[in-house]
């Protein structure tokens, strides 16, 4: 009946000229999906009603004309009980409703505010609907505290009561919460355990404080492994498909905590020690999970990690293992305590189902952290062995994963003679096009002439423009002992890239070569570019006091350059003219707080590289402003990671910027 009606309204309104929410989407294709939907009745497939999600496009953040004239049609076949997968539908009204809201006045078109007015009694009316799901995904559509509480007290159905009361939590916030407050209350004293669980996540959404005094309810649901089954029976929420397994509610419960760390690890230690003392090994993966989290954000949870993650070394479950592993290469020399035990599992084979590696492998990283040379044997092999078969690696950047070849070998160049080997014979034979030949000619250049035994590898990596850059940087770091190659050098030349033009006669300089050839070809670049790429100021640079004649060129870039530019400019101005000033100030500008601590009110935030050459910048020079050394010290006490990471690369990033740091205020 409803879509016999739909399908004779369509034909009554003039669509053509209505503006879409996106050109890909025009006002025929609405109507086509529109009709296409309400033809097929209770055959109605969730890929009909995505055909109608894409023409109203809610991620473009507009509801214009073509939207406003299709939304009637939308909230009648929502409604209709006949139609197939309607819950969807309501899931757009959902969607819609967020856009409208949200967007501004530009983007609405007029009749729309008007259109969803009269059409208010039809939506409210899905939060009664027959079917569950389509009552939970209503729950967004409610206006306000008042409604939810009405329906509170009707609502049979689990799967929808649950999100129903996550729903009073939020909508009680910034509001009267006295009616929600004795709901959320009742609930905890006598709700069944997953709803409980549910009813601190409600009230965290209005009082956190009281959210922190009912852990104990989180801590006692979550670790009783026989009520696991029941979260996935009922953790729904609108808008996603499938239902939340307890370890799901583990990580959510946590972020209730987030903004009080010393609680959140409080919570997270507490569910590893009743989840050990059950032997409940999914519970304790989920909690450690938790707790890496926190640390790739926290530097100050480090010492209460070192000892759990040194007991779980050595649990039964292979998952427990390999994050335990991972913690303690992640804490580094912290972890020295534990050397034996982490040497004892340099063959452990455990793995976790969705990442890579083994224990073996953190094991093995871990004492290299540590400065162990256990872990030196096969090392090379295992870094190789994820990218053994294929191009590239799998893995997400916010979970526990291996590190990149450069992370784990660049730090040990004291042992490179043990390790240029294996090295040198990846490098033949991955050879140019290999995933891992540029990073392990990166790690070559940055241990300099302990690489030198490797200068035949390198060499035979020249003649490709995929390779040859960082052969070339190799070589040059090698020093004396690759002087021999000077020439092979200089046949790299790309003809018809400047860019290669300027480092090749700059390696062949160091290499021996004719300086003030490099000089001019580097120098010339600098001078007849407006904004020259940093890369030629960073080589000029190097030349020191020979580069005078561009001393003004250079200058000019640091006055009027921006970003990195202007910073690479004012560190290579000291080189030529060994005077610390104008430099010093210039490079002083970069050590912005807010550059590395973006949620103090930053507006472009984030800014660790910039904050970071300023900082290697002014140890070179060795000149430190009062109020550069206070900017340090406040970023030095923030309780943060200094990086955009949420992975390993957050705690390497933090280490070497505080090293940096340390080494700045350790200036006369």
């Amino acid at each position: 009946m409803v879509a016999g009606t739909v399908l004779a309204a369509l034909d009554t309104v003039a669509w053509d000229g209505l503006e879409p929410a996106v050109a890909l989407h025009p006002a025929d294709r609405m109507r086509r999906a529109l009709r296409r939907l309400a033809g097929q009745g209770a055959g109605a497939t969730e890929d009909d009603v995505y055909e109608v999600y894409e023409c109203f496009a809610p991620g473009a953040r507009r509801l214009p004309a073509l939207s406003a004239a299709a939304l009637p049609f939308v909230v009648a076949l929502a409604g209709d009980p006949d139609l197939g997968s309607r819950a969807v539908l309501v899931e757009l009204l959902a969607d819609l409703a967020g856009v409208a809201a949200e967007a501004g006045p530009d983007a609405v078109d007029p009749g729309w505010h008007g259109q969803w007015w009269s059409l208010r009694p039809r939506i409210r009316a899905l939060l009664a609907d027959p079917l569950p799901r389509v009552r939970r995904e209503a729950l967004p559509l409610a206006e306000g505290p008042g409604a939810l509480l009405e329906r509170w007290h009707t609502e049979p159905d689990p799967t929808v009561r649950l999100p129903l009361l996550l729903a009073l939590g939020a909508a009680a916030r910034g509001g009267d919460t006295g009616p929600v407050r004795a709901v959320v209350a009742e609930v905890l004293r006598t709700g069944d355990p997953v709803l409980r669980v549910a009813a601190v996540h409600a009230l965290a959404a209005f009082d956190a404080e009281g959210a922190v005094h009912e852990q104990d309810v989180l801590v006692e649901v979550l670790s009783d492994p026989a009520g696991a089954p029941a979260f996935e029976a009922t953790w729904y929420l609108p808008g996603v498909e499938h239902a939340f397994t307890r370890e799901d509610v583990v990580t959510a419960s946590a972020d209730l905590y987030g903004d009080d760390p010393e609680v959140q690890l409080a919570f997270a230690v507490r569910l590893v020690t009743a989840a050990r003392r059950s032997a409940d090994a999914p519970l304790c993966r989920a909690a450690l999970d938790v707790a890496w989290r926190l640390f790739t954000l926290r530097p100050s949870v480090a010492p209460v990690l070192l000892p759990l993650a040194g007991d779980l070394l050595t649990d039964p479950d292979d998952g427990v293992r390999y994050r335990a592993a991972h913690l303690l290469a992640l804490l580094g020399r912290r972890a020295a305590p534990c050397a034996d035990a982490l040497a004892a599992r340099l063959d452990d084979p455990g793995a976790d189902e969705w990442y890579e590696g083994t224990v073996g492998d953190h094991a093995r990283w871990a004492l290299t952290r540590i400065g162990d040379p256990r872990a030196l044997p096969g090392l090379v092999e295992r870094l190789y062995e994820p990218y053994r078969g294929s191009w590239s690696r799998a893995y997400c950047t916010g979970d526990p994963r291996l590190p990149e070849v450069e992370d784990v070998l660049l730090p040990l160049r004291a042992h490179a003679a043990a390790l240029l080997p294996a090295i040198r014979r990846l490098l033949r034979e991955d050879g140019v096009g290999g995933t891992l030949t540029c990073p392990l000619l990166r790690v070559l250049t940055e241990w300099g002439e302990a690489s030198a035994p490797a200068r035949p590898e390198a060499v035979a990596l020249l003649g490709d423009a995929r390779t040859s850059l960082d052969a070339v940087h190799a070589l040059v770091a090698m020093g004396p002992a690759a002087a021999a190659v000077r020439d092979a050098v200089r046949r790299c030349t790309v003809l018809d890239h400047p860019g290669n033009h300027r480092l090749v006669a700059w390696a062949v300089w160091r290499l021996g070569g004719d300086r003030d050839a490099a000089l001019r070809t580097i120098g010339e670049a600098v001078s007849a570019a407006e904004r020259p790429p940093h890369g030629p100021v960073d080589l000029l640079g190097t030349f020191g006091p020979a580069a005078a004649p561009y001393a003004d060129d250079v200058r000019r870039l640091m006055e009027r350059g921006d970003g990195w530019t202007r910073q690479r400019a004012a560190l290579a101005l000291w080189s030529i003219t060994g005077e610390p000033e104008p430099s010093a100030t210039v490079l002083a500008e970069g050590v912005r707080a807010e550059h590395v601590l973006p949620d103090e009110g930053s507006e472009g935030g984030g800014l660790y590289g910039v904050f970071q050459d300023a900082l290697r910048g002014l140890a070179r020079i060795g000149r430190v402003t009062p109020e550069v050394r206070a900017t340090l010290r406040r970023v030095r006490a923030a309780d943060r990671r200094l990086s955009p990471y949420r992975d390993y690369r957050a705690v390497l990033d933090d280490e070497a910027i505080r090293a940096t740091i340390d080494e700045v205020l350790a200036l006369p």
